[in-house]
């Protein structure tokens, strides 16, 4: 659904390393335009579905990526 085949999995949802800041923002504007096209809400939907009904672990990632 989220194009995510090839991703690599971790041991933990998020490990220590990676930090989120307002940095990280798009910047330019193809970028911006790739980011619109990003489900962002569903994907953040079914990241706490799947909080919710089995992953209580994820609750962490969930309220960082959220």
């Amino acid at each position: 659904m989220f194009n995510m085949n090839d991703c690599k999995h971790v041991s933990t949802p998020l490990a220590a390393h990676f930090k989120l800041s307002s940095y990280l923002c798009p910047d330019s504007m193809e970028d911006v335009e790739y980011m619109s096209h990003v489900p962002y809400a569903n994907v953040i939907g079914s990241l706490m579905y799947a909080m919710i009904c089995t992953r209580l672990d994820l609750a962490y990632v969930v309220s960082m990526v959220s």
